[in-house]
């Protein structure tokens, strides 16, 4: 199999280029035509010469993966459906890295909204968080997305050129595949790259403590942390992670760092009918975010099968709503996009993965 150059910085590319007998300067033209021009194939590099790009060919492939299948909403949302192969898994009792040959299929999803049009982008296929409302956890996990899987999801989609934003809130938890998103973060800001500036990309974590201070350290992207309950036994039945890193633990975290500038904070909460929008859960969110800068973004929930829950009413997210910003919280009621393409994160992969 041949290794991909997508994801691969200057000086990686500058090993390449030397191996296969070229000059030097040809990484910079490679990293040009890579992220820039967005080649699909090396024979694209046509300031490279023929022998050159022949040099290259040998052992390397540009990496990009075009989407299978595509499905567009009557709001414009679109979700594209990826085919993966060969993601790795990680070896709980070596703690390496283990190649995977199982085939899947991740999504990305394009959200067209006046001038904007932001790309939600996988970074696993599948998860193992095992948050009980999440079609993509309920798949089980079947190995991480490289860089060059995830920078392909931005090349691949028809709009690739019109993208002004993009979150890491699809398929899989982002700081679970840390070392592969982060350099996808690379190369989308680097200007080298994408030369995209940090504010415009959004990463989603549930809260993996660990590599969320990397994170926060590392890049000056913006962070949303899904928090959907403020009672710890409440959030932890829906979601396993509150058992390893709880969410009062990633809040201490978040307090300190600086939010009041250009770096933004918000806090996911998927509203489930009689379990997490009662006045009872609006006071305590209002008083765990006391003090702190940031945003809550309530989610109507989308129907999957077989969960108890049903999306609380509009008149019911109203009040939580209401209840949130008197106490001084900036809410706001997320726009549900695509209810009409299975619009749940994973439903179209998993669809695709029962056939």
């Amino acid at each position: 199999m041949k290794q991909r150059l997508l994801g691969k910085t200057p000086e990686e590319l500058r090993s390449v280029a030397l191996e296969a007998g070229l000059p030097k300067f040809a990484a910079g033209q490679m990293a040009k035509w890579l992220y820039q021009k967005k080649v699909r194939s090396i024979d694209g590099m046509t300031d490279i010469s023929k022998a050159g790009r022949a040099a290259l060919s040998v052992k390397y492939e540009v990496g990009v993966t075009g989407y299978s299948q595509v499905q567009v909403s009557s709001d414009g949302t679109k979700k594209y459906l990826f085919p993966v192969e060969g993601v790795f898994s990680r070896n709980p009792a070596a703690g390496m890295a283990s190649p995977k040959t199982e085939s899947g299929a991740v999504e990305a999803v394009m959200i067209p909204d006046g001038d904007r049009a932001t790309l939600c982008v996988s970074s696993q296929s599948g998860c193992r968080m095992g948050c009980r409302f999440c079609m993509t956890g309920r798949q089980g996990f079947h190995g991480h997305l490289e860089a060059a899987d995830i920078i392909s999801q931005f090349i691949a989609v028809d709009e690739s050129d019109t993208l002004t934003n993009a979150v890491f809130m699809g398929m899989g938890e982002p700081l679970d595949n840390y070392e592969n998103v982060s350099r996808a973060i690379e190369v989308l800001t680097s200007d080298w790259g994408f030369a995209w500036s940090p504010k415009r990309i959004t990463l989603s974590t549930i809260g993996v403590l660990p590599f969320l201070k990397r994170f926060l350290d590392e890049s000056r992207c913006h962070l949303a942390v899904s928090l959907h309950n403020p009672f710890p036994d409440e959030r932890l039945s829906m979601m396993p992670v509150e058992n390893a890193y709880p969410a009062e633990e990633v809040l201490d975290l978040i307090r300190r760092y600086d939010f009041t500038g250009q770096r933004r904070v918000s806090f996911e909460y998927t509203m489930f009918a009689g379990f997490n929008d009662t006045k009872r859960h609006a006071d305590a969110l209002a008083r765990m975010l006391s003090g702190l800068e940031c945003r809550v973004n309530l989610i109507r929930f989308h129907r999957i099968p077989d969960f108890p829950y049903d999306p609380s009413p509009q008149g019911v997210m109203e009040l939580f709503r209401d209840r949130l910003s008197r106490s001084g919280v900036t809410t706001t009621i997320r726009a549900s996009r695509g209810e009409d393409i299975l619009a749940a994160c994973g439903m179209l992969a998993g669809q695709h993965k029962g056939k």
